[in-house]
């Protein structure tokens, strides 16, 4: 199914752009016209479980047309379930065998008379057994999500529309039912999105997209058992749909700092002039560096690029009372030069690729300076003189480096880089060859090859490597683990730490093993793992632990993946071609010596 012009539009944007809900929320005619167009002959199913206890109608419309856009390759297929049973359409999905499941909850879900369909009682006498209702059915989906999330990603929308008037006060006051029936609601979605593999809808957003007061449409529910407003739906699509797959994080943000991490012009003023506080109205540069340095704690890779004098810099950077603190900062880059000099170095030093990298600055002029050298970065201009554009703004910066969990890779990465770029510094000023580094390195690589349970890191590592990727291919939660868990699928995780410290888990290698050939399908590498010979080592034990004669790449040239290029050349002794071979006495007979002492995982 071709991807037509509608693109998909970021929901981020409500907090700092003109724009209404209205023009950002994909319309029922954009959702058919997707619709209308064929898939590719070749293209793969992805099937959607889609649970609800009413009609989904417009809903499952607006979501296959998302997916489409999202998967332009492959055909959506959306399996419902019987209208009014979302408990039976539960059980009925527990064993599918499919990508994802959506599960669309209201307030009737838990009691008919909270929906405008059931003539049950409102009296008072009926309010104590609306709520038991709504705590068993509670505990009952609950349980079913549990079950159900060990087979496929879980997206749960919570009740969206607004509460009956049930409960006997007026409508101003908060009635202690209504509180108790949210509270057992939210203790629920709290539950909920403790499990594994579950992810709940966020109803913040949700409000900025779609406001409470426009959602439900009476005469649609009651006609045709569809509740929702077409924005409304249309909105919860485009949610769901994000959460589904979400966009890859960014990496890596290099901000500006005169009228950016702070307030004011550092070669005016002088160090001690300028400020992020609010008793001279500068504190949103303030809780711009608040931001900045939570991310670095999650991983995200801070660097600065400023038009200063070096040594000035280094002053302002070490004021004990800033917020985003000197260390979180690398590298820095602070000279006259053009800002897209200091990009480019920034790129050098981190290895990673431009489309990873947010760049932030006051000055048009600059962001249009490093955009025209790098396209594939994303500049983004600091509001300075807009207080309510720069929170807008903390809440963008939060939906492109946002990620779910953040691990132990994440805490090590700045410092992982940091060091590895010393130690080529000092390789290229002559203080030792790379053997030597690498020979007193102390270097440990462990590997596992467990696939019960699956690591999350593998197929985060997966979907986010380029430059050592064999092929570039990506995986879903579900397609995945259906293609590890087969039983002829080989896999090694490998992790690495040295007397410098820990890289975590580097590199992921899977494929089948065929008598005596393993046909190797996906293989990455983080680029924080390069020239320390991990892939070589890699290679050996594969051929050792499955004791077979040949490897097979399923290699495929992409852009990005140049490092994998070259090595397949040299260990092939030609250029990479698809399905290329390695024999493992042509591997033999090359010997690379690679330094690491080899462990293998409790778990392997």
């Amino acid at each position: 199914m071709k991807v037509s012009g509608t693109r998909l539009r970021s929901t981020a944007m409500l907090r700092y752009g003109p724009e209404s809900s209205a023009d950002l929320l994909m319309k029922l005619i954009e959702a058919l016209e997707i619709l209308r167009t064929e898939p590719p002959a070749d293209a793969r199913t992805f099937q959607v479980c889609l649970v609800s206890g009413f009609n989904p109608l417009h809903f499952q419309t607006f979501l296959t047309a998302r997916i489409c856009q999202m998967f332009p390759k492959r055909r959506p297929e959306i399996i419902g379930g019987l209208y009014g049973d979302i408990w039976g359409n539960l059980k009925r999905v527990a064993e599918a065998n499919a990508d994802v499941c959506v599960v669309l909850m209201e307030f009737a879900d838990f009691d008919p008379r909270l929906g405008i369909r059931g003539l049950g009682s409102w009296g008072p006498e009926a309010l104590t057994d609306i709520l038991h209702n709504a705590e068993m059915r509670s505990e009952q989906f609950l349980e079913a999500i549990r079950t159900l999330c060990k087979n496929m990603p879980v997206v749960i929308s919570f009740p969206t529309l607004p509460l009956q008037p049930v409960s006997f006060t007026q409508g101003w006051q908060a009635s202690s039912f209504d509180l108790e029936l949210r509270a057992i609601v939210s203790s629920l979605s709290l539950e909920a999105s403790r499990c594994s593999n579950v992810r709940v809808i966020n109803p913040e957003r949700l409000d900025q997209l779609s406001p409470p007061t426009n959602r439900f449409n009476v005469k649609s529910e009651l006609v045709s058992g569809f509740p929702y407003g077409l924005p409304h739906a249309s909105a919860i699509a485009e949610l769901m749909s994000r959460a589904i797959q979400p966009p890859m994080p960014k990496k890596g943000l290099i901000t500006d700092l005169d009228d950016t991490l702070w307030s004011g012009i550092l070669g005016e003023v002088g160090v001690d002039g300028v400020s992020w506080d609010l008793d001279r109205r500068s504190h949103m540069h303030g809780v711009y560096q608040r931001l900045l340095h939570a991310l670095s704690e999650t991983g995200i890779l801070i660097a600065a690029a400023s038009k200063n004098a070096t040594e000035i810099v280094d002053e302002a950077l070490a004021r004990e009372d800033l917020l985003m603190p000197r260390s979180a900062l690398f590298p820095v880059e602070a000279h006259w030069g053009p800002k897209s000099q200091s990009v480019s170095r920034i790129l050098e030093a981190w290895n990673i690729g431009s489309d990873s990298v947010v760049f932030i600055d006051d000055s048009p002029m600059e962001l249009a300076e490093v955009k025209a050298a790098h396209p594939e970065v994303e500049c983004i201009l600091f509001p300075k003189d807009d207080p309510q554009a720069i929170d807008g703004l903390l809440y963008r910066l939060r939906d492109l480096f946002g990620k779910a969990a953040v691990s132990e890779e994440d805490s090590i990465r700045r410092e992982s880089i940091r060091r590895l770029r010393v130690r080529e510094e000092q390789i290229e000023s002559g203080q030792g060859t790379a053997d030597d580094f690498l020979r007193q390195s102390e270097a440990e690589l462990t590997l596992s090859f467990s696939k019960d349970p699956l690591e999350p890191r593998a197929l985060e590592l997966v979907n986010k490597t380029n430059q050592f990727n064999l092929n570039g291919k990506r995986y879903t939660e579900a397609s995945w683990q259906k293609y590890i868990n087969q039983t002829d699928t080989v896999f090694m995780l490998a992790a690495y730490r040295d007397k410098y410290g820990p890289l975590g888990k580097i590199a992921v290698l899977a494929g089948r093993k065929m008598h005596r050939e393993i046909s190797l399908t996906m293989w990455v590498m983080s680029c924080r793992a390069f020239s320390r010979r991990i892939e070589h080592r890699c290679l050996r034990e594969l051929f050792e632990r499955y004791d077979v004669d040949q490897i097979e790449f399923d290699f495929q040239c992409t852009s990005k993946n140049r490092p994998i290029q070259d090595f397949l050349a040299e260990v092939l002794g030609e250029s990479p071609t698809s399905q290329c071979k390695l024999s493992r006495k042509q591997f033999m007979e090359r010997p690379t010596e690679t330094f690491q002492r080899v462990l293998q995982a409790a778990n392997g």
